[in-house]
C-alpha cells in the first residue's frame, strides 16, 4: 500500500467527518487485500508517521484536519464496537456544576461492555461497566448536537455516581439533596414492604361493622 494511494482512499470513507478511524475502517480501504497485508501497510504508515495510532486498533484520521474537541468521545465509540457507551459521573456531573474537580482531560464513561482505563496523549478515558440495558439508557439519556457519544442528565449521572459507589463528597450538597430524597423514599418504600410482609395480619382489612 502506498502512502499516495492510502490518502487517496482515505477520503472515500462515509465517516470522512470524524477524527478517528478503526481497523474495520482502514481495511475497507483495501477490500481486496488480505487482512495480513493491510494489517503490515497499517504498521508501516504509523511508522512513517503518515498514521498516528492513538490507542489499540484506533487511529487518528489524517483527512480529518483540526483535531476536534470531543476526540476523546469519538475514541471511547471506537474502543467500544457493538455496547452502547455515554458520559455520565464525574465528567457530566463537571459539565453541569455540581463538581469541580475532574481533570480537564479525563472523561468518565459508562459502558454495557468493558470496564477499563484507557490512557491515550490527548487523555484518559475511564469506563464502568453497568448491566443497564440499551433500551433503557437510550431512553433515560440525551444525544446532543456534535457529541460522540450520548450523555447523563444531571439526575441520571449522580443516580450513577452512588450506584457506582464513588466519592459524593465533592459534590455540590445543593445537588445532592434531590437524590437524597430519591433515596429516602426508596427506603421507606422498601420498609413498609418489609413490614408489610413481616405482619400480614394487621395490613387486613377489617370487616365492616353492620
Amino acid at each position: 500500500m502506498k502512502a499516495l494511494e492510502f490518502l487517496r482512499r482515505i477520503k472515500t470513507l462515509s465517516n470522512i467527518g470524524s477524527s478517528v478511524l478503526t481497523n474495520g475502517d482502514l481495511e475497507k480501504l483495501f477490500p481486496d487485500e488480505p487482512l495480513r497485508t493491510v494489517e503490515t501497510s497499517i504498521q508501516r504508515l504509523v511508522a512513517s508517521e503518515l498514521l498516528e495510532r492513538i490507542a489499540r486498533g484506533v487511529y487518528l484520521n489524517p483527512s480529518a484536519g483540526r483535531v476536534g474537541g470531543r476526540l476523546l468521545e469519538e475514541v471511547a465509540k471506537a474502543l467500544r464496537p457493538g455496547a452502547t457507551c455515554y458520559l455520565s459521573l464525574e465528567s457530566m456531573l463537571a459539565e453541569y456544576g455540581a463538581i469541580s474537580q475532574i481533570p480537564v482531560d479525563r472523561i468518565t464513561v459508562m459502558t454495557t461492555g468493558r470496564e477499563g482505563l484507557i490512557k491515550t496523549k490527548y487523555g484518559t478515558i475511564e469506563y464502568t461497566h453497568t448491566k443497564r440495558t440499551r433500551a433503557s439508557i437510550v431512553a433515560e439519556t440525551l444525544v446532543a448536537d456534535g457529541r460522540p457519544l450520548r450523555i447523563a442528565p444531571m439526575a441520571v449521572a449522580l443516580r450513577d455516581l452512588i450506584r457506582v459507589g464513588r466519592n459524593v463528597n465533592m459534590v455540590d450538597p445543593a445537588f445532592l439533596a434531590p437524590a437524597d430524597s430519591d433515596r429516602n423514599d426508596r427506603n421507606n418504600h422498601h420498609h413498609r414492604a418489609d413490614h408489610d410482609a413481616e405482619h400480614p395480619q394487621k395490613n387486613r382489612s377489617r370487616p365492616r361493622m353492620r
